[in-house]
């Protein structure tokens, strides 16, 4: 007989790391309606680095297969969130009204749901048949986009851009690299730190460049 719970879902300390990112991202995506793009793109950023540690912060519990499901689950979900329609709104909302530019941001979303889907399918059977951690990626995980996007933004703001162009471009390559199946292999402590000092390397840049605009 199922053990009844006062609530459904998990709130240990292995999940909440995920959902502080999932309600970054979506005060990035108010920031993003108010047309506050810095705002939303600092929201990005620390999406970004949540993501980074929560996987790491639930490895350290014994966790039930079924608290193992779920972690996959909310994990994707939230990065639908922070990494698909965050990007994708902060870009249309600098370019409201350009069909093409609300095209380019509706096929980057839809590749990102896909890729996540299809992670969650694939990471599921794959820990079927195995105990130990991922290595190896195939595609370009969702969550670069916390890298790539405010790059592009901070660029835009340095050179005067019209937020057009790169921001809609940066999109497209993301989206049609969300689903080529080229291998790229998870970082480990070396790896992880190196992306730590280039995201805060990027929010001097984003600051900078930006100058809270």
């Amino acid at each position: 007989m199922e053990q009844k719970q006062k609530l459904l879902g998990y709130y240990n300390y292995t999940v909440i790391l995920t959902y502080i990112g999932m309600l970054t991202g979506f005060v990035g995506i108010v920031y993003a309606f108010e047309s506050n793009a810095f705002s939303a793109v600092i929201c990005l950023m620390i999406a970004g680095f949540c993501d980074m540690f929560d996987g790491t912060i639930a490895s350290t519990k014994e966790r039930t297969q079924q608290e193992k499901c779920f972690g996959i689950q909310i994990d994707s979900l939230s990065d639908l969130i922070c990494f698909g329609a965050l990007p994708a709104i902060i870009v249309y909302s600098q370019n409201r009204g350009n069909n093409i530019i609300l095209a380019i941001c509706a096929l980057y979303l839809l590749c990102a749901l896909i890729r996540l889907a299809f992670f969650n399918v694939d990471e599921q059977e794959r820990q079927q048949s195995s105990t130990t951690s991922r290595e190896i990626y195939y595609g370009l995980p969702v969550t670069l986009s916390a890298l790539f996007l405010p790059v592009v933004h901070g660029a835009v703001c340095l050179f005067s851009w019209k937020p057009t162009i790169a921001p809609a471009a940066a999109l497209l390559t993301m989206a049609i690299m969300f689903l080529l199946p080229f291998p790229l292999r998870k970082p480990k402590l070396i790896g992880k730190i190196c992306v730590i000092l280039c995201g805060v390397m990027e929010v001097g840049f984003v600051l900078f460049a930006c100058d809270g605009v």
